[in-house]
């Protein structure tokens, strides 16, 4: 390669488009995007508060839930700020490396949110299905480890998509039409080989996430084939509900996830609009729904939320209220 060239092995920047075709409406489009994210540090930001003040809910259902929201925050705090200085005032330039970074921390989060909710599902099948045995197998002890098996394991996977983009030479465009950095999007700027990326960033991430799925939906199916058993007829309508609402979230991190890294690369004639909207979702939605199919949906997180920040008042003395 001449020597001219060598300088852009590695670009100094890299520039996201937003969404082309519609840099007029991007001032409109980020109305609703930042409602949303607003909307999920508030609920996330609450449900963390609210277990960090009730000592009743530092149990290991509620933990595995705090640790759900602390990887919510993490997953859009990484791309949504970015994105809408990108709307708002055109900074569409990001530096090479923190393009890495986003791109790590997006898909590191994604991994471990899976762990979290198959760790979550676990606990729903040992407190329903094994009620007695419960406090001896789910200690705090086995859910720091669990947490610290989900970070380990999801650095284990993503880690190589780091370094695998590092070793591309980078010598022609480096335009992503995307509001941020996914590795699809990053190697496909490269110009060499890029069939180890695909082949890694789709096998091994799917597989492993395949395979959550697969484990959770094992522990549904034995929490409602456990509580269709009951003899009480409001339980047994409740459970299917629940358990709907927990697969209608993990369909809306995934679905959008899925269809990103799929047609980032393959999917050329699907329309750039409606792939970049799809995935924004996915970085968007389950922060914001997180929060409610999981903890305000569940009474006793509802009633903590509402002691804490809507019935203050109602603790204080009379004589101190008036």
């Amino acid at each position: 390669m001449p020597p001219s060239n060598l300088s852009s092995l590695t670009p100094d920047t890299v520039i996201l488009t937003g969404i082309p075709g519609m840099e007029q409406l991007h001032v409109w489009i980020s109305i609703p995007f930042c409602s949303v994210y607003v909307a999920a540090l508030l609920g996330n930001g609450v449900l963390l508060l609210t277990m960090w003040t009730e000592r009743s809910l530092q149990r290991p259902t509620y933990l595995f839930l705090a640790v759900l929201a602390v990887a919510d925050l993490t997953l859009s705090t990484t791309a949504v700020p970015k994105m809408l200085a990108l709307f708002w005032f055109r900074a569409r330039e990001i530096s090479f490396s923190a393009c890495l970074t986003q791109m790590f921390f997006l898909h590191f989060t994604t991994v471990a949110e899976l762990k979290i909710l198959l760790a979550m599902a676990f606990d729903r099948f040992a407190a329903i299905c094994f009620l007695l045995r419960y406090g001896a197998v789910l200690t705090p002890t086995a859910v720091a480890k669990t947490g610290l098996a989900a970070l380990l394991r999801s650095f284990c996977i993503i880690s190589p998509c780091v370094f695998l983009l590092r070793r591309l030479p980078f010598c022609g465009r480096t335009v992503i039409a995307l509001t941020y950095c996914e590795h699809a999007g990053v190697a496909c700027l490269a110009c060499a080989d890029i069939s180890a990326n695909v082949w890694y960033g789709l096998a091994v991430p799917f597989s492993v996430a395949l395979l959550d799925l697969a484990l959770i939906a094992v522990s549904y199916g034995f929490i409602l084939l456990e509580l269709s058993r009951l003899p009480s007829r409001p339980a047994r309508r409740k459970a299917p509900h629940t358990c709907g609402s927990h697969a209608c979230v993990l369909l809306l991190f995934h679905a959008p996830a899925v269809f990103t890294a799929l047609t980032q690369c393959f999917g050329r004639s699907i329309p750039p609009e409606l792939h970049i909207l799809l995935a924004n979702l996915y970085v968007l939605l389950p922060p914001l729904l997180n929060p409610a199919v999981y903890g305000v949906r569940t009474r006793q997180t509802r009633d903590r939320v509402l002691k804490v920040f809507v019935r203050p008042r109602s603790r204080l003395p009379r004589q101190e209220r008036r």
